[in-house]
């Protein structure tokens, strides 16, 4: 049975609802690839306190971690990952990529348009679905009939 690799990966939402991905530099491992900010966790560390230390180290901005959002495994040539996402929200620092060379903010309907890293895409997936769903009753809730 091959060993599994646990990382995180925040979904950190504006106001407006749009999602903030990261496409990974040059040099980099995977180099091009969009993705939810996050890492491996370390030995002894919870995916939570490993979501803040990667967001920190990563970006340069600190985050409260809000709650979990879903699993996501696959299969990379170098081994199985198992990727934790969370909801997150920045609380202090200014963003500064460290080990990416851009980051954007995009509405959640943009996803499918970017190369996201294969465990990321059933990530973005579920969150496209999650946000549609939002939308449609949000929606039900403004068109429907009025109370008396």
């Amino acid at each position: 049975m091959k060993k599994v690799k646990d990382v995180t990966a925040a979904i950190i939402l504006d106001g407006d609802g749009k999602v903030f991905i990261a496409r990974r530099a040059p040099g980099e491992n995977m180099a091009g690839g969009w993705e939810f900010p996050g890492g491996k966790l370390e030995e002894n560390e919870t995916a939570e306190e490993c979501l803040k230390r990667e967001l920190f180290e990563e970006f340069g901005i600190e985050a409260r971690i809000k709650g979990f959002f879903c699993e996501s495994r696959y299969e990379y040539p170098q081994g199985l990952i198992r990727l934790l996402a969370y909801f997150a929200e920045i609380t202090g620092g200014e963003i500064r990529p460290s080990v990416h060379d851009d980051y954007r903010w995009v509405r959640t309907d943009e996803l499918p348009g970017y190369a996201l890293l294969p465990a990321d895409v059933p990530v973005a997936e579920r969150l496209v679905r999650m946000m549609r769903d939002r939308k449609a009753i949000r929606g039900q809730n403004e068109n429907g009939p009025k109370p008396k």
